[in-house]
């Protein structure tokens, strides 16, 4: 197992968005998180993350307990994320941006692996674009192989179909698929498509109002009782 919580709430000022959630995310693993818009699957994101602190609640990290750490402190315990709205760098290069995820890296490893452009070939043709002149789609590409740079334990996506066209989508689930076979990462997806979601997880948590109202594994639950928790 890679990640753990226990209990994890969260707030925005006063307002409680997130109660007791307990969840795992495995290594070789697709766990997926779903539930309406406005549930706290982001939220949810960010406490993992350390971009939001968690009010409360455990996290585990490779069987350690962490206090809640700041984003950057958790990037550089394994943990990476590839954000709704994909935030890559519009004025940096494509190679520019590739490189910001060494940040987390010992000086050693400050190298592009050949499997990034192996995986999304259009980074290498377009290395020196400006990251605000690619498509959606290949934002999106980048966001993801700058994640990858980091060498992540965990890798949280946050809607990476949003806005991409088809093509797009079915090579980025067969990244998805290729980094679950690799069995070296727990891969946390927050997902609305539903085809696409259930055909990559291997278990789910289905928010609701914030908390955990469904949990198990694609086996245990099956098509039908995940599709009808996370209709409206």
């Amino acid at each position: 197992m890679m990640l753990k919580t226990q209990g994890l709430t969260l707030h925005y000022g006063s307002s409680q968005i997130l109660y007791g959630i307990d969840m795992e995310a495995r290594a070789g693993e697709v766990t997926c998180v779903m539930g309406t818009n406005g549930v706290g699957k982001t939220s949810l994101l960010k406490a993992l993350a350390g971009s939001h602190p968690r009010s409360g609640g455990r996290l585990w990290l490779d069987g350690e307990e962490l206090a809640p750490l700041p984003a950057q402190a958790m990037a550089r315990r394994g943990v990476a994320v590839v954000p709704q709205g994909r935030m890559i760098f519009p004025l940096l290069t494509v190679t520019e941006n590739l490189e910001t995820g060494f940040s987390v890296l010992p000086r050693g490893g400050h190298r592009i692996p050949a499997e990034i452009y192996d995986l999304f070939p259009v980074l290498k043709d377009m290395a020196q674009r400006r990251g605000g002149d690619l498509s959606g789609g290949q934002q999106q590409q980048l966001a993801i192989a700058r994640a990858m740079i980091m060498r992540p334990r965990v890798l949280l996506l946050d809607e990476p179909t949003e806005g991409i066209q088809p093509n797009i989508i079915q090579q980025i689930g067969r990244v998805i698929d290729y980094l679950r076979g690799r069995g070296d990462m727990a891969i946390v997806l927050v997902e609305q498509y539903f085809d696409f979601a259930y055909g990559l997880a291997d278990r789910f948590y289905v928010l609701k109002r914030g908390a955990v109202d469904l949990a198990g594994t694609k086996a245990e639950l099956g098509r039908e009782a995940v599709r009808a928790s996370v209709s409206v």
